[in-house]
Formats: C-alpha cells, sequence, structure tokens
C-alpha cells in the first residue's frame, strides 16, 4: 500500500501543512512559531531527559525513546523531512546531553521548564485576537503538535530550496 500519496496525489504531509498554515497565515505569529515551536521541542526532550532512566538505562531513556517515536512519524510522513527532523533530534540530544551534564538534573528541569512555560505563552500570543485570532491546531487534533514542528523545517527547507 503506497502511503506516500492519496488516491488523488496529494501527499498526506501536504494536507496536515495545509490545515496548519491555514490555522498561521499571521507573519508575525508564523514568526512566534519558527522560534517557539522549536524550543517547545528542545523543552520536552530536556524534561523527559530528567525523568529517572531506571536500572538498566541512562539519562535521557525516556528522551531518546519519545524521539525516536516522533521520528517515524515523520520519517513515514517524508523521507526528506524525516531525515531532517534526525538530525534536528541528534542537536537536541547532544545540547541536552552537554547541559544535563553542566547544570545537573535540577538544572536541567528548571531550564526546560522555563522554556517550555515562556515557549507555550509566546504561542498562546501568536493565537491571540491581537495576531493571528485562530485556535491552536492542535486544539482539533493532537496530531498537530507533531506537525508543527515539521512544519517549521518545510519552512527551512522551501527558503533554501529543498524538497521535502
Amino acid at each position: 500500500m503506497d502511503t506516500t500519496h492519496d488516491g488523488e496525489g496529494v501527499r498526506p504531509i501536504e494536507r496536515w501543512f495545509a490545515h496548519y498554515s491555514a490555522d498561521h497565515r499571521n507573519a508575525a505569529n508564523q514568526r512566534i512559531h519558527v522560534v517557539a515551536v522549536p524550543a517547545i521541542l528542545w523543552s520536552v526532550v530536556a524534561l523527559l531527559w530528567c525523568l529517572p532512566p531506571g536500572p538498566f538505562f541512562r539519562s535521557g531513556a525516556w528522551a531518546a525513546l519519545a524521539m525516536f517515536g516522533a521520528w517515524l512519524f515523520y520519517q513515514r510522513a517524508s523521507r526528506p523531512l524525516g531525515l531532517g527532523m534526525l538530525a534536528v533530534f541528534i542537536a537536541m540530544a547532544a545540547a541536552t546531553a552537554w547541559l544535563h551534564r553542566t547544570l545537573g538534573t535540577p538544572g536541567l528541569l528548571a531550564l526546560g521548564a522555563a522554556v517550555f512555560v515562556v515557549a507555550w505563552i509566546a504561542q498562546f500570543v501568536g493565537h491571540s485576537r491581537w495576531f493571528e485570532a485562530r485556535k491552536p491546531s492542535f486544539l482539533t487534533d493532537l496530531r498537530y503538535l507533531l506537525i508543527g514542528p515539521a512544519w517549521v523545517l518545510a519552512k527551512l527547507y522551501r527558503r533554501l530550496g529543498w524538497r521535502y
């Protein structure tokens, strides 16, 4: 079964992006998302990194498991985006491991929580009546929490002239 295109020749990722873009038309809100979405993604990685790994795993095991699951979603949606998100996840894991060694678990937990809160506030400001005046996409379907990072990466791909 071909999962890359539907019967009309449109890839599912294109439909996801079209709907997500419809909720993000305001230029200021788009700029907010280009910063806040990766910040939220990193903060989730950092917060998961702080969970106790258990007796047979190392720090970051829960974050690695979550990143792998998300990567599978991206890889299935688009191989070029899957490769890009793999690079993003590797960079985030390396940065988070360094921060964990530098700050310790309490410091990383505090930083991850602060970034999470500030980035989500920015997201909701972007969707407020002063900018977008549309509700965030994830309120209609939680899968849009995964689409946001791919949408930001796809914007970078388009700017570089790359296909996704």
